[in-house]
């Protein structure tokens, strides 16, 4: 007992200090009474007027209060971990507490209250909110303390002393351990994650002990920024589309709660490349719907309530384009899973969806630590041709060895997929590291994440080097001629001499890539893959023939020299800790280019109908000729 008492003291001693060491972003500024977090007292009228007049906010706000009904029904949650964490509780929690404490809010209805404090009694009562996880206690944080601001008028006194104990205690103390704030200033998602998780639970008892409050609401603006960077110079975020919608989404919920509790951000939306983001979000998506899901993500996407904050800071509607479609055309009760739906009806407010135009632009270029170059015919076509293209690392945060990869999608259908990411649990159950970033990394046993899985190359069936880099080198929006080239070479070093990836979109009607390779010392035994989740039939010496949903796709490869022609399973996958692959497949071929030597390579996707077309096309010249917008 006596030695814990003297590490408590040297733990608060060592964060006071820090904590005191931080600008005072705040000074004289304090936030309003209750409610203070994103939504202030009498705001309601403007949901409520958006509701009553425009019927997809209508159908939301049913869908919304219908979910709070149903959850009215349920038990509170349970402290029950799955592996080391207590993640998905703490995610349930805010969806429940956000929905409930909007639901009552917007109706004035008091068994959503009621309900709502019955939730945050149970989750008070946990023995903790398991801080060796840190996430598990942001997210807990956030949804006690929205429901504790948002219904603090109508809580019991003794309610009230509990709920506010219980973010003190499980919520911001624990992140005063400096084992467990490992995350304060890291590039990644835990970031804005845990910093919003806080400084929710800041404002939410920010009169009860204001000096520790202010603290740690300076902490979050001093170091939330560190992530943000990592999003300049254009807004590309480098763990790709799943991670922005939680990254991006807490950092959000971070700035506008800051805005609306101090009138400011303090400067936190001026991070050079964070409002461009919303662009690289926007284009992540297909005309199938589907993202171009690089990274640790699953295939599907869906509503991004951030997105509606972004259209209202950058005055864009047009950022909204995907949003749109999603609420047009998908059942409302598809989107009720998201936990930060109020926040959509908060920040889309007095938008009207049904006249949001779409994006004039159909090429989105972002540099960074995972360079993209994401590219379409068009916005309202949904048969339209869209390539997502990557360069980038493999020893980013959630990095894949995918480097050189590329999704398609044509006439409907994804032709080029990527497998996305396994279930951590699945994995981490079995004893496997998973987050290694080294090149010999237990991570890289994984079949999913290497780049035998990928829509890029392979030499001599060796895995990409994870610490080179491929930066985008030129990109073209031309309408004739989309096109973007990526550097392969410092991430095959040592196998080959150097390589380079261009992708383009020809007319509007096909798309080609190229390689152009150059040996090392030895021979290189090159592999071009392409997954998808099409039949494939090898038709010939250099052609393929891809079918999927009665659409046909033919791939047709240029080469000189002896090519092979193949096909390799991806189910069953090689590891008994691999996730099955039902219903994909690997095409492509095999070449040896000897050593010191040069070949080009070329091969022409070509959807159903534009054969002729692509057949009397003119030769794909060299990389080094393809015309570049200026930067």
């Amino acid at each position: 007992m006596k030695l814990q008492k003297v590490f408590l003291v040297t733990v608060f001693f060592y964060m006071g200090y820090v904590l005191r060491a931080q600008t005072d972003h705040i000074g004289s500024a304090t936030p309003p009474g209750h409610p203070r977090i994103l939504l202030l007292q009498g705001e309601e009228s403007a949901i409520k007027k958006a509701t009553g007049s425009d019927k997809i906010w209508s159908r939301m706000q049913q869908a919304i209060i219908a979910e709070s009904d149903r959850l009215i029904t349920l038990p509170p949650v349970e402290r029950i971990k799955i592996g080391r964490r207590l993640l998905d509780k703490s995610r349930e929690a805010l969806r429940r507490l956000f929905f409930l404490s909007y639901a009552y809010r917007t109706t004035r209805e008091a068994r959503y209250l009621q309900r709502a404090e019955r939730e945050m009694l149970a989750i008070s009562a946990f023995s903790d909110w398991n801080p060796s996880h840190f996430l598990d206690v942001a997210e807990m944080t956030m949804a006690v303390s929205i429901g504790y601001d948002w219904l603090y008028d109508g809580l019991s006194t003794t309610s009230r002393s509990t709920i506010r104990e219980a973010i003190l205690k499980k919520g911001i103390e624990p992140s005063l351990d400096p084992k467990n704030a490992w995350w304060l200033s890291v590039e990644h998602n835990w970031n804005p994650v845990c910093h919003a998780g806080m400084t929710y639970g800041a404002l939410a008892i920010y009169e009860d002990d204001p000096v520790l409050a202010k603290q740690v609401i300076n902490r979050a603006i001093e170091n939330v920024v560190f992530a943000m960077k990592d999003m300049g110079p254009d807004g590309n975020y480098p763990e790709g589309y799943g991670y922005w919608g939680y990254g991006t989404s807490f950092n959000v919920l971070l700035i506008s709660a800051l805005d609306k509790a101090f009138g400011k951000d303090f400067g936190l939306s001026d991070v050079p490349g964070f409002l461009k983001t919303a662009g690289f979000l926007e284009n992540m998506t297909g005309p199938t719907g589907r993202p171009f899901n690089f990274s640790d993500i699953g295939e599907a996407g869906g509503i991004q309530p951030a997105m509606f904050w972004f259209a209202q800071k950058d005055a864009d509607p047009s950022l909204l384009w995907v949003e749109r479609s999603r609420l047009l055309n998908e059942d409302p009760r598809q989107h009720v899973q998201d936990r930060l739906l109020p926040a959509m009806m908060i920040w889309g407010k007095g938008i009207a969806i049904e006249r949001v135009q779409p994006p004039k632009a159909t090429m989105w270029v972002g540099r960074g630590k995972n360079p993209v170059a994401l590219m379409r015919t068009s916005w309202t076509d949904t048969s339209a041709i869209y390539v997502g293209m990557k360069g980038g690392a493999g020893n980013v945060n959630h990095a894949h060895m995918d480097v050189g990869s590329f999704v398609m999608d044509a006439a409907g259908v994804r032709w080029a997929m990527d497998l996305g990411a396994q279930n951590y649990e699945s994995l981490e159950s079995k004893g496997m590291d998973i987050f290694g970033r080294g090149q010999n990394a237990q991570r890289w046993t994984i079949f999913r994440y290497v780049n035998q899985a990928h829509n890029t190359l392979t030499i001599n069936d060796q895995h990409q080097l994870v610490a080179g880099y491929a930066p985008i080198t030129g990109h073209s929006s031309s309408r004739d001629f989309m096109s973007a080239v990526t550097d392969l070479s410092e991430v095959y070093k040592g196998s080959l001499a150097s390589v380079q990836r261009g992708i383009a979109i020809v007319q509007g009607k096909w798309v080609v890539v190229r390689d152009e390779i150059t040996a090392a010392d030895t021979p290189a035994v090159v592999r071009w893959t392409l997954l998808t989740p099409a039949e494939v039939r090898i038709t010939g010496p250099h052609t393929a023939e891809l079918t999927k949903d009665g659409k046909k796709l033919i791939l047709r490869v240029d080469a000189p020299g002896d090519i092979i022609m193949k096909t390799w399973p991806t189910d069953p996958p090689p590891n008994s800790y691999d996730a099955p692959n039902p219903g994909t497949i690997r095409t492509g071929f095999e070449l040896t280019i000897p050593a010191r030597s040069s070949t080009v390579v070329t091969v022409s996707l070509i959807p159903e109908g534009a054969a002729a077309v692509a057949a009397a096309a003119k030769k794909i010249a060299p990389l080094a000729t393809w015309k570049q917008d200026k930067q």
